[in-house]
């Protein structure tokens, strides 16, 4: 993948690219909170290597440097939209992780055309969804995790749940990956973690769910203490054209059961 920096209307953008096969659908990955782009590398190399891939750092991130003000999911979306142009990309398929998952819905909704196919994963409907318990919103409340990889190890299990309540060895290498890029605080430090907090504010995609046309693959864990199992089944009800598989994991599946969870999102992609 390619890293390098655009110019969008004066905001930064950190976005990674890989070229994939002419005439072929790229994958365009919105990841966690907190996350830049380098957290999914594992996922991508895993994937099919003629898949183009396009990936980035949202502002405050990263690379990307953070907003004056906070921001909504709309403005987002618009962003992507703007730098999809800049990198000369019509349609595109989405893949949205966890607080990704919400922007993916709000691209989806805003901008159907640019959108061919939809995969949601470890994500819900936003505010109106079955929140997790208080003790693992607390541990969320901070970026700690992402500077801190003691810290990020011991409260692995407690927030990821699956593999890393009982590998410790995961848990530490998840740990020292996230907190070895210091661009993740370089950017604006706490700031761009606390505007994504905010974004998620009042926000929901419950009264319009029913309007996401795109083929949506929706992917869960089975044991989220973040994003319970019942908001995914919300997700696979609600929006009319989806399909829902369930992983005997935690809310990263999609870095920790790639060999499970690769052959079903290649199979979603290639189908015409």
């Amino acid at each position: 993948m390619k890293i390098k920096t655009i110019d969008i209307n004066g905001r930064i953008i950190r976005v990674a690219v890989r070229e994939g096969l002419a005439n072929t659908t790229p994958l365009l990955i919105f990841n966690g909170i907190g996350a830049n782009l380098e957290l999914v590398i594992p996922f991508v190399e895993a994937l099919n290597p003629d898949l183009g891939i396009i990936a980035f750092d949202v502002p405050g991130v990263g690379g990307s440097p953070s907003t004056v003000l906070p921001y909504r999911f709309s403005g987002l979306a618009k962003i992507v939209s703007q730098m999809l142009d800049h990198l000369n990309y019509g349609q595109v398929d989405v893949l949205g992780l966890s607080w990704g998952g919400f922007l993916a819905q709000q691209f989806a909704h805003d901008y159907p055309v640019r959108c061919r196919r939809l995969i949601l994963a470890a994500t819900s409907s936003g505010i109106m969804s079955i929140m997790p318990k208080s003790s693992v919103l607390a541990l969320m409340a901070s970026p700690r995790r992402y500077t801190d990889p003691e810290y990020a190890a011991s409260i692995a299990g407690d927030i990821y749940g699956g593999k890393f309540r009982h590998d410790k060895e995961l848990a530490a290498a998840h740990a020292a990956k996230m907190s070895a890029d210091k661009s993740t605080t370089k950017a604006s430090g706490k700031q761009g973690y606390y505007y994504q907090v905010m974004s998620v504010w009042w926000w929901t995609s419950l009264h319009w769910l029913w309007n996401i046309r795109q083929p949506t693959l929706v992917l869960a864990g089975n044991d989220d203490p973040l994003i319970p199992l019942a908001n995914m089944k919300v997700l696979a009800a609600l929006i009319p054209n989806s399909e829902l598989h369930v992983f005997d994991d935690g809310h990263l599946f999609l870095l920790t059961d790639l060999p499970k969870v690769v052959p079903i999102i290649t199979e979603f992609l290639a189908t015409a």
